[in-house]
């Protein structure tokens, strides 16, 4: 039997990919949903977020920000031109990609400079505890688990979840409006490309993944699909939840507040 998946519907709606993706999608939802409506969003929108937790926020995320076009490259890695459609999709889909990502990294910097936290501190300064949970999975997913794991853990859900809190940062004026006027525009280019760029990107990348698994893979590999990207996700919650932790004390964070 033939379970060879082609989309034929439109890119981003979920009926145009098969049954399988559109349940882990659906099972997923609530844990991105605990992401995407997360105070840490309405404290920085709002302009309310303490200068401490911006601080977290910028530095907790840079290995993550940093380590991005690393995790695809290891992916890039796992694909073999000429071994499935996927492969070959996968493949050219990655190579254009990673210099897209490493952009990102200098965006990201001049973003968390606009907002009063210096390169240095993002670089090289101490992090919160806990705020280490996203960068280390996507370095074991995208290191140790298979091409189609690491797309949909990272691609498809960091860079997903990423497009729609983004989003709504970016659509705040008052935010806009504490930014030095003289860096504004470019304090906001991360989160600009972000609201735009990541509209189609992690769709491609769901593509991908059905592309490389069918439409009837084994159901023991749908449920490791989601709950990679279940993982990712609340990777992402606990880094959102240290930035606004009270105090915001770095080593003493009790894991066990996730």
């Amino acid at each position: 039997m033939n379970h060879r998946f082609e989309r034929t519907g439109p890119l981003t709606d979920i009926s145009s990919y098969p049954q399988w993706a559109q349940d882990m999608v659906g099972a997923c939802e609530e844990t991105k949903q605990s992401v995407i409506r997360h105070e840490l969003w309405n404290r920085m929108r709002e302009v309310r977020l303490s200068r401490q937790g911006t601080r977290d926020f910028m530095a907790g995320i840079w290995p993550v920000i940093e380590r991005f076009p690393a995790y695809m490259a290891r992916n890039l890695l796992k694909t073999q031109y000429g071994r499935s459609p996927g492969d070959n999709m996968a493949r050219r889909w990655l190579v254009r990609n990673i210099r897209v990502e490493q952009n990102h990294a200098d965006h990201w910097l001049n973003w968390a400079e606009g907002a009063g936290v210096p390169r240095w501190d993002v670089l090289y300064g101490a992090r919160a505890q806990g705020s280490q949970v996203l960068a280390d999975w996507c370095e074991e997913v995208s290191e140790h688990d298979s091409l189609a794991a690491g797309i949909v853990a990272t691609n498809y859900a960091v860079e997903g979840a990423t497009g729609e809190w983004s989003q709504l940062i970016y659509d705040s004026a008052s935010y806009a409006q504490s930014l030095p006027a003289d860096k504004r525009i470019q304090s906001l280019r991360w989160l600009q490309l972000h609201a735009a760029y990541d509209d189609t990107h992690p769709w491609e990348a769901l593509e991908i993944v059905c592309t490389l698994k069918g439409t009837a893979p084994a159901a023991d590999e749908v449920d490791h699909l989601t709950e990679c990207v279940k993982r990712s996700y609340v990777g992402m919650r606990i880094l959102a939840d240290r930035c606004i932790a009270q105090p915001n004390v770095y080593g003493t964070v009790n894991e066990a507040a996730a």
